[in-house]
């Protein structure tokens, strides 16, 4: 059975709200929950992007069950992956072990901010995976000297170490990500419904770990309107990931999305008040091998989509 999962979408929701938004998800009856960690919104129009951690922190305090994930943080330019050992395991103690770590190479939208340039893709991944080695290696809870091309650590050590084994996934997109997943990750992160990510992803060594994905969806009970926001907040997401990492800035997202139509958006989000978009959508999914799904609603009926998620959409997509 596929778990479901709930999108604290940082880009679109203040930092009040994603914590408020979380305590609904988890009396809904959501699986897990996963959150976004930006500088900058996609667009404008989102209008927010505080900052994940502290939301965490109170996320971990104001819940009691529901697991908790990054979706995703890039510990290489924005954060010193020491740092990021350190505020996860954090997390991961104020949370009761409810905490997992998802990492990615990340955007160059989150991570020009500190002037540190933005390097090739190979050198991206090069970079996370030194980056993952010091992070295990200071959950370890000894001290860590560490010297490699990209970072260096000079004797930390984490005096607050998870108490538990704590999770990392790894954001995959191709075969080289998929390399680095199976072979430093614990389980795959992954944003489109191809069957060919998970089996590279299972080759490389990622045998018997869960695969998350995530699936934007605008529901409401009015499909026009409903088109009409995931036009105006998610234009971004028909770029491709290619395109996605690239752009520096929400007014390059704007400049691109000029040229997106409100049916291009429709074809990638399910729209309107029916939950078979919604299953369709999770479906697909579930049968290119993804083992964990988590829904990001559009806009701001968060609570309203909680509640349809517990009366009839929890309800239909548990028979996957």
């Amino acid at each position: 059975m596929v778990e479901i999962g709930y999108t604290m979408m940082c880009e679109q929701r203040s930092p009040g709200d994603l914590v408020r938004d979380a305590v609904h998800a988890e009396r809904a009856g959501f699986d897990f929950a996963v959150i976004s960690d930006h500088y900058h919104p996609w667009l404008e129009a989102q209008g927010h992007s505080p900052y994940a951690w502290s939301v965490l922190g109170a996320v971990a305090q104001a819940t009691e069950r529901i697991p908790l994930m990054t979706y995703v943080t890039c510990p290489t330019i924005r954060y010193h992956p020491a740092v990021v050992a350190q505020k996860a395991a954090t997390v991961s103690l104020l949370s009761g072990g409810r905490f997992s770590l998802g990492l990615g190479a990340g955007e160059n939208l989150n991570e020009h901010v500190v002037g540190a340039g933005w390097p090739p893709v190979d050198v991206r991944h090069e970079m996370l995976a030194e980056a993952v080695e010091i992070i295990r290696d200071l959950f370890g809870g000894g001290y860590v000297t560490y010297r490699g091309a990209h970072y260096a650590v000079e004797d930390a050590r984490l005096f607050d170490p998870p108490e538990e084994p704590l999770e990392v996934g790894i954001a995959a997109s191709g075969r080289e990500s998929c390399n680095l997943a199976g072979e430093y990750g614990d389980f795959l992160i992954a944003v489109e419904p191809e069957r060919e990510l998970v089996q590279m992803y299972r080759e490389a060594g990622g045998d018997g770990g869960k695969a998350v994905a995530q699936l934007p969806v605008s529901w409401g009970p009015d499909e026009a309107e409903r088109r009409r926001i995931a036009h105006e907040q998610f234009s971004w997401l028909a770029a491709g990931w290619k395109v996605m990492a690239e752009l520096p800035n929400p007014v390059n997202f704007e400049a691109y999305t000029q040229f997106v139509r409100e049916d291009d958006v429709a074809e990638l989000v399910p729209c309107g008040p029916e939950v078979e978009g919604i299953v369709e959508g999770v479906k697909r999914f579930a049968d290119a091998g993804f083992t964990h799904v988590a829904l990001v609603q559009i806009g701001d009926a968060q609570q309203e989509f909680c509640e349809f998620y517990r009366s009839k959409l929890g309800p239909a997509l548990k028979e996957l």
